[in-house]
């Protein structure tokens, strides 16, 4: 049975370290550890405060509208104050939460979006996470991260006005947020309370695809944020293959190349 959310119990374990919070150029960090729940942020959005989530040890999934992307264990993403976006974890995993309420033009000019930064600016967020560090350290440290997120690559998560919740809407959300989800065809109709030809038809007009393609897809898009932090068997069965040989077939069918190409450590915290 799969772990539930911190929304579904009601509530999520949370470390905060704070640094020069009185004038506007301060900086929070909440640290959410791993627990027994996923960590999920739903949709929603803040007036006051811009917003930096990063999963040191996972990937997470991330909503915008009909927008959805997953984010790997070596990217950030943005959220402008006043943007309306959804953060969940694949997982149970680390998830740090960098808030500021002033930040350079070239960061709000985007609403919502990806950013690909260097090694030291994920390791300077994770050091602001920990007991001990100065007042004078962590604003120095802000600036420091600030500046690196201003030179990172950025992909804006455009958003998508929502559609109506067909049934292969649902079916597709539900398989963003868990691609492991084993539930064929069949089953799905019978949850939505529709025939499975009339699901398979309405996944066919909405996606142009059929429901294992969609479902093959999806699975591999998560792989791909997976895949920076964990090996190539671990990241299988996280995104609901049987064994890793299915997998490394699948995904060199994709993408014309192995899933190996694609491993490296991850960022310790």
């Amino acid at each position: 049975m799969a772990p539930l959310t911190a929304s579904d119990v009601g509530e999520i374990t949370v470390e905060d370290y704070g640094y020069g919070l009185g004038p506007p150029n301060g900086i929070l960090v909440l640290r959410y550890p791993p627990a027994a729940t996923i960590p999920d942020f739903p949709e929603g959005r803040d007036d006051f405060l811009h917003q930096v989530f990063f999963s040191p040890d996972g990937a997470l999934v991330v909503r915008r509208g009909e927008t959805s992307h997953f984010l790997s264990s070596t990217e950030m993403l943005w959220v402008r104050r006043g943007a309306v976006i959804e953060v969940r974890g694949l997982g149970l995993q680390t998830v740090l939460r960098t808030c500021v309420r002033e930040a350079p033009a070239r960061l709000t000019r985007h609403g919502a979006a990806v950013l690909a930064p260097s090694r030291q600016v994920r390791e300077r967020i994770l050091a602001l996470a920990r007991p001990g560090v100065s007042q004078a350290e962590g604003l120095q440290a802000r600036a420091e991260i600030l500046e690196g997120l201003c030179a990172s690559p950025a992909a804006e998560v455009e958003h998508a006005a929502s559609a109506p919740m067909t049934p292969a809407r649902a079916v597709a959300r539900a398989l963003r947020v868990d691609p492991a989800d084993p539930t064929g065809l069949t089953a799905w109709a019978e949850q939505l309370h529709v025939s499975p030809k009339t699901l398979q038809r309405d996944i066919e007009r909405q996606f142009g695809l059929t429901f294992t393609t969609l479902r093959t897809q999806i699975r591999l898009r998560a792989a791909l944020a997976l895949l920076p932090g964990l090996s190539v068997t671990e990241t299988a069965h996280r995104v609901g293959y049987g064994s890793a040989s299915a997998f490394v077939a699948a995904f060199t069918r994709e993408f014309g190349q192995s899933p190996g190409r694609y491993g490296q450590a991850p960022l310790a915290g």
